[in-house]
Formats: structure tokens, C-alpha cells, sequence
């Protein structure tokens, strides 16, 4: 964690279960491991206690030293343009990793800072690339996850130049859908941990579109909002308006 989030409140828990118990593990990097190495990757990872909501796990600028893997909560990234006003790049789901943007140049880029209570597990990247050489599988899946978030950010930069604010909504909904489904989710229910203005601004809308735009999906029959969660009624629609 950075110095800055040094002070940010902490829950104390219990020592966190091990990777091979983990809910999340087979999105994370130790999906494919076992035995001997299942341990020699336990022993590398640090876990942190719960981070309360609005903690930093690291700021832009900050000296890359650590992956970071989320447990439980999620987080958001961003970083600041011109003018000093915040842009969000990035929500990041449990099984997730962040940090991956400063593995070229050493120097994170944007900060990462948790949207709720949120657990964490730190990999030393140095550790991780020593790891590596042992365990080959290790560098495919970082090559893996690596490749999902070319993809998500060149799909985010299609959204913003070529897509209505309908379009962009959709996408988005059907976006964390997916990605909470593959977390063993209620189906067909995605709850936002972001808020209304977080999303406007990650999809390049005002808050008054989102406010409209989620009321039309759910007066045509393809959602049900019910405060943060989102119930997909019609999750082919959902898809139809997103591609189309």
C-alpha cells in the first residue's frame, strides 16, 4: 500500500483463508496451480486487512512494487486530466487484478482506490517474476489477464468514440453482468458498487443521462432497479442494444 493510505481505517480480521480456499481463486493467478506450488505462491502473496470505502491501495506516481489481486469489494481507478478534474479509467471486481499499468515503466499512472469495504491481496512483483521462472504456468496467465484488459480498455474507447449514450449504458450493464456471472452471482442481478456520477463519468455522461437512460431500460422491461442492484430482465435486448 502507498504512504498516503497508511492512515486509512482498517478492520481487523481473521488471517485470510489460503488460495486454495479462496471463492475467487480460479480468477486470479493461482487458477492453475496445485500442490508445491500452490504453497510457494502462498507464501509470496501478503494479505491486508479490510480496507474501509475511499482508501488508497496506490496513488499516480507512486514506485511500482505490487499486483494487486481484490478478495472481496471492488475498486475503482482513475486519473486526472488537465484541468485537474478526475477521470475514471477502470472498476475492478473481486478476482481481479490492478496495478498492471505501471509493470513497463516502473511508475504507477492513475490511482486505485476502493469504492467500499474491500480485502486485498498484494503480490511483490519481484517475488512473482522469481516465481515465474519455476513455475512457467504463472507467466501465461499474467500474459492472459494482461490481454483481457487490452481489451476492455480498446472496448471502453470504442464506447466513448462511436457509441450512443444508450449503447454506452448497455454495454456497460451487460459488461458487469458477465464479469459478476463468472463470480457465481445471483443470476441474473448485478450490483453496483459504483455510484450514478462514477459511472456517467467512466462512460462520458452526465448523471442526468444515466438517471434517464436507466429508467427507459426499465419502463421497456429489460431491467429492474432495486436501489444498487440491477436485476437483467431481458439480458437478450440488453445485448441487441449494445451490438447494435
Amino acid at each position: 500500500m502507498t504512504d498516503q493510505s497508511a492512515t486509512a481505517k482498517v478492520v481487523k480480521v481473521h488471517p485470510a483463508p489460503s488460495c486454495e480456499n479462496c471463492h475467487v481463486r480460479r480468477l486470479c493467478l493461482p487458477v492453475s496451480l496445485g500442490g508445491d506450488e500452490l504453497n510457494t505462491m502462498e507464501q509470496m502473496v501478503k494479505s491486508h486487512g479490510v480496507l474501509k470505502s475511499n482508501a488508497y491501495i496506490f496513488r499516480a506516481g507512486d514506485q511500482f512494487k505490487s499486483l494487486y489481486a481484490i478478495k472481496t469489494g471492488a475498486v475503482k481507478t482513475y486519473g486526472l486530466t488537465s484541468d485537474g478534474k478526475e477521470q475514471i479509467t477502470g472498476f475492478h471486481l473481486p478476482g481481479e487484478l490492478v496495478g498492471m499499468d505501471a509493470i513497463g515503466n516502473h511508475v504507477h499512472n492513475c490511482n486505485a482506490v476502493t469504492l467500499e469495504n474491500t480485502a486485498v491481496c498484494e503480490l511483490p512483483f519481484g517475488d512473482l517474476e522469481t516465481i515465474s521462472q519455476v513455475i512457467p504456468r504463472l507467466q501465461h496467465e499474467l500474459a492472459c489477464i494482461m490481454s483481457r484488459e487490452i481489451l476492455s480498455e480498446g472496448t471502453m474507447l470504442l464506447m466513448i468514440g462511436k457509441m450512443s449514450a444508450e449503447q454506452r449504458l448497455a454495454c456497460f450493464l451487460q459488461n458487469i453482468y458477465q464479469r459478476m456471472r463468472l463470480r457465481g452471482g445471483e443470476e441474473n442481478v448485478i450490483r453496483l458498487p459504483m455510484s450514478r456520477e462514477d459511472i456517467g463519468n467512466y462512460l462520458g455522461l452526465t448523471l442526468e443521462t444515466i438517471s434517464r437512460r436507466l429508467g427507459i431500460l426499465q419502463s421497456g422491461g429489460i431491467i429492474q432497479i432495486e436501489k444498487r442492484n440491477i436485476r437483467i430482465l431481458d439480458p437478450a435486448t440488453l445485448g441487441k442494444i449494445c451490438s447494435s
